[in-house]
């Protein structure tokens, strides 16, 4: 919380943390002089910018400590005993430039180790950190509440500038919150006492976690989508978590709140007292709000929790207003010369106009007149088809303009135009990992973090992570199911807005990421070393590894999918009502057991981290993305390849003997979606293709041949509105006609395909904007992608230009030209989706706190989940109500049913990024 006020920011700020009252609590009379002196002026913005700010921009920090002798302990020594000084110096790396807040957080241990020494200067670019003659005891009152600083904060706080506290909105909502005048506006359990500023409450030993609490008395109204801002400080004299709602909750009632507005539990207390801050959007109007802290349940000896300091404000946003764009609608990206160039133009207007393409300088060098189109019925308005296919020079800053109206935005025709994107659209993929610290060298310092979920607190997984507790899957199988193992299910990415990690999500991105590389090996005008899939080619650590990018980056999800098969020989599970072997089996998916708010930076995550019950998709999905690594490792890592390989064989024994393990549409909302999957003939069909493709083994050929879909039609391979990871059919199909092998019946397999893409074709033709669908489903920009894949594979088996033309032109719609004018890819066009719903990129939440927001936006390539027809959010259920097609889509981070991200919808986009660039 620095910088609070104006002039020495620092030094406001640990007033106001202090307040006269954390310096009374622990330090006597003396050492509060001492303290007093530290925090003159001039020490304390020396000591704390030099921690927090100058270090971070040398090679080196000297430092030298003191330890208390050994003959006094810190918990019987008096006040007055003086440290004995034991000096080390030693020197610490640090890299030189700018870092992350993330990073700056871990600088401040350095500044505090031990105890004595607490003031520093700058000398010939280093910093030396001199003892002072303080005792341990003041050095350790200083931690308390300088550490706070790194502590574990669901909403990290900026060292930048915040916005005035005007900006808040709203007064103080919490009647109060400082402890000023007593217990007034509050109610506790046991009743606690105001003991130098802050409410203490005893909790007795084995207390239940809503037996014990701090409550607000006085309450107040919550505005459904408004943004709120809670902060306050706490500690315990033992750590434990504590549980935060709000919303209408009597604890005397013993009923829980309808739909709590925040509701986060394992608030992670520790004797430090520490900030707290979390920012959260109502989903529900409620006029009669509590704010309640419940501090039972999580610790069997008898605890002291003392509260302090607690605000709650409302943030003024304005309301949203859906920017349509320009009239003249067209892929803000650009247009290769040799390829389709079509714009869309909204019009009242039923007859031609004339249209003008004008180039940087504004001259018009191409025209011509509009095609009129009529109503769009994807959009309920009036278009217009602008052709400028013939116009080949290449420029930059082109616009089309009709005659006394706004020029488009402006756009390229390059034969580079999507040379860039690979790269972009697969740093994604980097920046969604799991388990591994991102680097500022690869990404940039705003998005740089520690690794998360490496069982390093606040985390609770990944490394060890048990089964679900008995008693939350009897919710979700309506029995008891748990197991009596943990897995390392470390690695892998996380899939979307949230951290958790689902192998059916997990399984279609792996696989188109594997099919971008595996297409360079068949098509006839691609090399083993095309350039956006080769080794170096992305800023991934592995590059310049020896092995092409693509397969490193995939490889990360494939190691996290092969540790999430049940171990052999495990002791048997319960399902429908009887204890079967699970053996060989994969989990569906692992994630928090309770929903984080945002953001959330994934090593602050305190949630306990849960396996969910296996099932047979999510098995099927691991043998079929194995059995594909398989084969292309096989290339290059002998032993990983047969890793891959022997996990596939068992896996597709345990799902033969187990072919109906379907995870359930009741298992979400714990902390993660449901991925529900009752139908698996697609998957038994894509595994075994896979298999067949990699072995050649005729057990593989024969389950290919007896399944459903080897004979069944173009349209129910390829679906109305495209695959995805419930209809992984199509996967397989696409690969048995493009990937050599020697299945019966091949050549009817790629009339298949052709005929799949003809039907798209049908639909584009339809479409004044050339998309391939008619509704706008959760996450429709991947239906499109993946439409363009099937047509753009028939391109690449065929060489029939007319399908490059048609897939060339479906990403038109994708890079803005559709109703809204919406560039969906973050960083590519003049009107991008800035604010995704995401724990990683939340900036928008950020922005509305401090001036520079230290939650990142998203990165340049990450695509938006687009156009909604059944919205299912706040800010979407407010704006989009009776929305039409391409206009159901609101730019705004709560928006998670049109505006988030996820692996799936990234893995589309990079297979279709590799065969455009190719282009």
């Amino acid at each position: 919380h620095s910088q609070l006020k104006t002039g020495h920011p620092v030094r406001s700020a640990i007033h106001k943390q202090l307040n006269g009252r954390l310096v009374l609590r622990w330090v006597t009379t003396w050492e509060s002089l001492l303290l007093y002196v530290l925090l003159s002026e001039h020490n304390l913005i020396l000591l704390l910018r030099l921690c927090l700010n100058d270090i971070l921009h040398t090679q080196h920090l000297d430092y030298v400590f003191s330890r208390r002798s050994s003959r006094s302990s810190h918990a019987t020594s008096s006040p007055h005993t003086h440290s004995t000084r034991l000096a080390t110096t030693c020197s610490v790396p640090y890299p030189s430039g700018h870092l992350s807040i993330m990073q700056q957080s871990m600088a401040l241990p350095v500044c505090l180790r031990g105890c004595g020494w607490l003031a520093a200067e700058r000398q010939t670019g280093k910093i030396n950190c001199y003892n002072i003659l303080l005792s341990c005891r003041v050095a350790t009152m200083l931690s308390r509440f300088l550490l706070p600083l790194t502590s574990l904060l669901p909403v990290l706080v900026s060292s930048q500038t915040p916005v005035e506290n005007n900006a808040l909105g709203t007064p103080n909502l919490v009647h109060n919150g400082s402890f000023t005048k007593g217990t007034p506006g509050w109610v506790s359990k046991p009743s606690g006492t105001v003991q130098d500023g802050m409410l203490c409450v005893i909790v007795p030993a084995n207390t239940t976690a809503k037996a014990s609490y701090i409550q607000t008395t006085q309450n107040f109204t919550q505005i459904k989508n408004d943004i709120y801002y809670l902060n306050f400080t706490a500690y315990a004299a033992q750590p434990v978590n504590i549980w935060i709602q709000t919303n209408g909750y009597d604890p005397s009632a013993g009923g829980a709140p309808v739909d709590p507005n925040l509701n986060t539990t394992q608030v992670p207390l520790t004797t430090i007292p520490g900030p707290f801050s979390f920012i959260f959007s109502p989903a529900n109007q409620e006029n009669n709000s509590t704010l309640t802290f419940f501090l039972g349940g999580s610790n069997n000896l008898t605890n002291e929790i003392c509260l302090s300091d607690v605000s709650l404000h409302r943030i003024n946003r304005l309301p949203y207003f859906q920017d349509t764009g320009r009239a003249i609608k067209i892929n803000q990206l650009g247009y290769l010369p040799n390829g389709p160039k079509l714009a869309t133009l909204v019009s009242k207007s039923n007859s031609s106009l004339t249209w003008h393409l004008k180039n940087s300088s504004g001259t018009s060098v191409s025209s011509g007149r509009t095609f009129p189109f009529g109503n769009d019925t994807s959009s309920g308005v009036n278009v217009h088809t602008i052709d400028f296919t013939n116009y080949t020079s290449i420029g930059a800053n082109f616009r089309l303009q009709i005659d006394g109206s706004e020029p488009s935005y402006p756009f390229a025709i390059s034969d580079q135009l999507y040379t860039t994107l690979p790269q972009d659209a697969m740093q994604f993929f980097y920046q969604q990992r799991s388990g591994i610290a991102i680097d500022a060298e690869l990404v940039g310092s705003q998005y740089a973090r520690p690794a998360g979920h490496v069982n390093v607190f606040p985390n609770q997984g990944d490394v060890v992570t048990p089964c679900q507790y008995a008693w939350e899957s009897n919710v979700t199988y309506l029995e008891p199911w748990t197991c009596n193992y943990t897995l390392d299910v470390s690695q892998g990415w996380y899939d979307a807005g949230d951290q958790g990690k689902y192998v059916v999500n997990g399984g279609i991105s792996t696989a188109q990421i594997l099919m971008a590389y595996e297409r360079t090996l068949w098509t006839t005008n691609n090399t083993l070393q095309y350039k956006p899939v080769s080794d170096g080619s992305l800023r991934i650590p592995e590059r310049y590894n020896g092995y092409p990018d693509f397969l490193d980056e995939a490889r990360w999800e494939m190691e996290f999918m092969l540790k999430m098969q049940v171990p052999a020989n495990s002791p048997p599970q319960l399902f429908n009502g009887s204890y079967i072997d699970m053996s060989g089996l994969v989990h569906h998916k692992m994630h928090d057991n309770q929903w984080t708010p945002l953001p959330t930076p994934p090593n602050l995550d305190p949630k306990r981290r849960e396996l969910h019950r296996p099932s047979t998709a999510a098995t099927l999905n691991m043998v079929a993305t194995a059995a594909m690594s398989a084969r292309l490792w096989g290339l290059f890592d002998a032993d990983f390849a047969k890793r891959c390989l022997d996990a596939a064989r068992v896996g597709y024994a345990a799902a033969k003997a187990n072919p109906a393990i379907y995870a359930p549409g009741t298992d979400w909302d714990l902390g993660g979606g449901a991925y529900s999957d009752d139908d698996v003939r697609d998957e038994f069909y894509w595994a075994a293709a896979e298999m067949y493709i990699t072995t050649s083994e005729a057990q593989f050929e024969n389950d290919v041949i007896s399944n459903y879909y080897y004979t069944a039609n173009a349209s129910t391979l390829f679906p109305d509105g495209g695959f995805g990871w419930s209809s992984m059919q199509a996967i397989a199909q696409l690969n048995l006609a493009a990937v050599p092998n020697n299945i019966t019946g091949r050549n009817a397999i790629i009339k298949s395909v052709m005929t799949g893409a003809d039907q798209y074709i049908a639909i584009q033709q339809t479409q004044p904007t050339d998309v391939y669908i008619t509704s706008y489903p959760w996450g429709s920009n991947s239906n499109q992608l993946n439409c363009i894949q099937v047509v753009a594979t028939a391109y690449d088996i065929s060489r029939n230009t007319s399908y490059r033309t048609s897939a060339l032109s479906g990403m038109d719609y994708i890079f803005g030209r559709n109703a809204i004018s919406q560039s969906y890819v973050h960083g590519y066009g003049t009107k991008t989706s800035s604010n995704i719903h995401s724990r990683l990129y939340a900036a928008e939440l950020s922005r509305l706190i401090v001036q520079d927001p230290i939650v990142p936006p998203p990165p340049k390539g990450a695509m938006a989940g687009g156009a909604n027809e059944s919205p299912a959010d706040p800010p979407a259920d407010d704006v989009l109500k009776g929305c039409v097609g391409q206009f159901c889509y609101v730019d705004d981070v709560n928006s998670y049913s049109t505006n988030e991200v996820a692996i799936n919808w990234g893995s589309a986009l990079a297979w279709v990024a590799s065969w455009a660039s190719n282009h």
